[in-house]
This record gives C-alpha cells, sequence and structure tokens, in this order.
C-alpha cells in the first residue's frame, strides 16, 4: 500500500519501473489539461464511420457556419445592388451592412462560446424573461411592421430595428431543456402540473409572437417547442393534444386572413393571379428554371431586376438558383445538412442531457427555418416570410442566428473528446 501511495503521488523512482522521472510539473500539467477527460480512441471512426466522428463534426459545424456567413453576404450583394441603384443608393449598402452584422455576430458567438454550461443554467431563466419582455415592446408604440404582410414583429430603437423573435428563439433553446429537466423529475411526484410553468411560458412567448401575425416566425417556434417538449419527457399523449389544438388555431389564423388564405391557395391550386397573389412565387420559380446547372453566373440574376419582391430577404435562395444554378442551390442545401448531421450527431454522443437537448433544438430552428424558407421558394410551402439562416439580408437574424452557433460550440466542447482536444490547445 505504502508503494501504491507513492506511485499514486508522483513520486518516480524504482517503484515506477525505473523510467526516467519527468520535468517537474509536465505530469500536473498533463493531468489538468485532460481531467476528466477521454481522448478517445478514434480508430472506430473508419470509412463511413467517419461522419460520426465528433472531431470532425465540430470543426465541421464550424466551417458550414463560416461558409454560410462568406457566400450571404456576397449573394447579399449580388441580388440587392439593382434595387439599391435605382434608389439611388450606393450598391454596397446593404452588403457592408451584412459583413458588419456577420462581425458583431461572430464576436458575440464567439463570447457565448467561451460561457461553462453551468453559465447558461444560471442566466437562462433571466434570458426567457427578458426575451418574452422584448417581445412585449412589439404591442407597443415602439412596434412596427410591414404593410404589405400586415406582421408586427419589429420594434424601433432611433437609427435601430429589431426583430425581437429573433431573441426569443435564441431563448427558448437555451432555456426550454432546463425548465423540461427539472419539470420531468417534478413529474414523479406532481404528475402533469409539473409542466404548467414551462408550458406556460412556451405559450406566452408563441402568443406574443401570434399577436404579431408573424405566422412564419411562429411556426419556426411550434417546431422548437415541439422537439423540446418531445425529447425533454413530456407524455405523448398530452403533446398529441397541444399539437391538435395548435393545428386548429393556426386553421382559424388562416381562415380568418384573406392574405394568408390567398397564399395557401396560391401555393396548392393551380393559379391564374400571375400578377396578384400569385406574383412572388412564379417569379421565384422562374428564377430557379433560368439557373439550369451551373447558373447564368455571379451578378448576372434577371429576376432581381425588381421582378422578384424580397430578393435580398425571403427569396435570396431564389437568386442562388439563377446565379449559381443547381450545384450552387445544391450545395447551400447540403452545408445545412451538415450543421444539422453535426449537431445532432454530437448531442447523441454528450453525456449531459441539457447540453444535448440545447443542441437538438439549435438544430430544429437553424435547419427547420432553412427548410421552411427552400420549401417556399421552390414551391412546397406558401408564402411565410422566413428569412434563410446566416445568409439572408437582415441584422437581427444574422446576429441571433450566429449567437446560436456561439453557444453550441461551446456546449458541444462538452462531449469527451472535442474537450480533450480543445484542453491541449
Amino acid at each position: 500500500m505504502a508503494n501504491g501511495r507513492r506511485i499514486a503521488s508522483g513520486k518516480a523512482g524504482k517503484e515506477s519501473g525505473g523510467r526516467t522521472p519527468e520535468p517537474y510539473g509536465t505530469r500536473r500539467r498533463q493531468t489538468e489539461a485532460t481531467d476528466g477527460v477521454d481522448g478517445g480512441d478514434f480508430s472506430e471512426f473508419t470509412g463511413i464511420r467517419s461522419l460520426l466522428n465528433p472531431l470532425w463534426c465540430y470543426h465541421g459545424f464550424i466551417v458550414a457556419v463560416l461558409a454560410l456567413c462568406c457566400f450571404g453576404v456576397i449573394m447579399v450583394f449580388s441580388s440587392s445592388s439593382v434595387s439599391l441603384v435605382s434608389e439611388g443608393l450606393s450598391p454596397w449598402k446593404r452588403a457592408i451592412n451584412q459583413g458588419v452584422y456577420c462581425a458583431i455576430g461572430l464576436a458575440c458567438a464567439f463570447g457565448l462560446s467561451r460561457l461553462k454550461i453551468k453559465t447558461y443554467l444560471r442566466f437562462c431563466p433571466v434570458a426567457m424573461l427578458g426575451a418574452l419582455f422584448v417581445q412585449m415592446l412589439t404591442l407597443t408604440p415602439l412596434g412596427t411592421g410591414e404593410e404589405e404582410t400586415g406582421n408586427n414583429g419589429w420594434i424601433v430603437l432611433g437609427p435601430v430595428s429589431l426583430q425581437p423573435a429573433e431573441l426569443t428563439k435564441l431563448a427558448l433553446c437555451v432555456w426550454m431543456p432546463f425548465a423540461l429537466l427539472r419539470a420531468s423529475k417534478r413529474a414523479v411526484n406532481e404528475g402533469l402540473k409539473a409542466y404548467a410553468v414551462p408550458g406556460l411560458i412556451y405559450l406566452a412567448a408563441l402568443g406574443l409572437i401570434m399577436l404579431g401575425k408573424d405566422l412564419g416566425t411562429g411556426l419556426i417556434v411550434v417546431f422548437i417547442g415541439a422537439v423540446a417538449f418531445l425529447i425533454g419527457g413530456f407524455p405523448i399523449k398530452w403533446m398529441a393534444a397541444g399539437v391538435g389544438v395548435m393545428a386548429a388555431g393556426v386553421g382559424m389564423l388562416v381562415i380568418t386572413s384573406p392574405n394568408r388564405m390567398g397564399r395557401i391557395l396560391a401555393a396548392y391550386k393551380p393559379c391564374t393571379d400571375l400578377q396578384g397573389v400569385c406574383y412572388q412565387s412564379m417569379h421565384a420559380k422562374y428564377a430557379l428554371a433560368e439557373g439550369g446547372l451551373l447558373g447564368v453566373g455571379l451578378g448576372n440574376s434577371r429576376e432581381k431586376w425588381q421582378y422578384l419582391p424580397a430578393a435580398h430577404t425571403d427569396f435570396i435562395y431564389a437568386i442562388i438558383g439563377e446565379e449559381t444554378g443547381f450545384v450552387g442551390a445544391l450545395t447551400v442545401l447540403l452545408l445545412f445538412v451538415v450543421i444539422g448531421w453535426c449537431l445532432i450527431c454530437v448531442a447523441l454522443q454528450i453525456r449531459e442531457r441539457y447540453v444535448a437537448m440545447v443542441l437538438v433544438c439549435i438544430a430544429t430552428w437553424l435547419v427547420g427555418q432553412a427548410l421552411v424558407n427552400i420549401g417556399v421558394v421552390i414551391g412546397i410551402f406558401p408564402v411565410l416570410g422566413v428569412p434563410m439562416p446566416f445568409v439572408s439580408s437582415g441584422g437581427s437574424s444574422m446576429i441571433m442566428c450566429l449567437c446560436a452557433a456561439g453557444a453550441a460550440v461551446g456546449m458541444m466542447r462538452a462531449q469527451p473528446q472535442i474537450k480533450a482536444e480543445n484542453a491541449r490547445i
């Protein structure tokens, strides 16, 4: 036992097999760097299983996000330059703004990526309450919206306009796993009542967004909530009932709004009103058809000459398809697939359930919103007014999506092998 104690305490000598003692402090630094971390044997990640390698997923996620941001700035310039010149403004205006938003978002992402998990656990309730408060401001005189869509989801503070729903999405992704895990523990004794608080706060967030008549953003929030409740242990039968109630509510919102009803009919019925409700979706299809396999070339889009409304925001994917063709459009789609795949793969390899749930919620938000945006452009969904994450023009979306990516990067480091690699840096 004495001999064992000497070895464990680091007193190398004959008891340690005659090895030459290491310089003082070397073993200690190595121990501290990998304390509680399994560096892992990557020999199992060969062939097709390489796609499950957590380090590949970690770096692949970062590369995919940065690639989309850079490509987004280019496409914002290309899709908005003509309309800006027609207004007597610099063709670089929106591209420069988008670059600034990227810089701000990346700075915020870096800061969030350095936070510890316990910091998120401590402050996520405050973040959720703050997001609800800011969302409520859209219903005050500070709130503003778009005349064409009737949405009222923005607030104006001097020269700055913000879309609080983007902050609400991030807050939900970080707070809901925390609240649902606590509720699932209490549910053993309290039953369904344990989910009352997280359920009511979630409904309050969704209700505030819907009061602003932003059905597209509300749909994304429904996706996030459904996934969070599903993996958070909420009873399936009650969840099915909740989904049914929400579906009925959405149906009522559609029926009572001629604008929304017209969009749905335009998407799923042969449309003859090419100068009215079908105008935007038809010109999006014209752009995709014009692009062909390789596209007409960057900057050569015809639809951006004020034929396609919202070409630099909600319908930027149509301009991508026109200028870069099927190859470019497919590449953007695959980058979002990489983002979702990487987040879910790492989530499945993390022991901390809170972290895994946050990663899945962020994947649902980013990838789900991208798929909805693409679905609108190609005609699978009616026009919903949902921007493409990291690509569409807009400060609130860009900054909050990058914040979500930064939070995801920080939480992915909880995976042992990713943690070990970062400990060596």
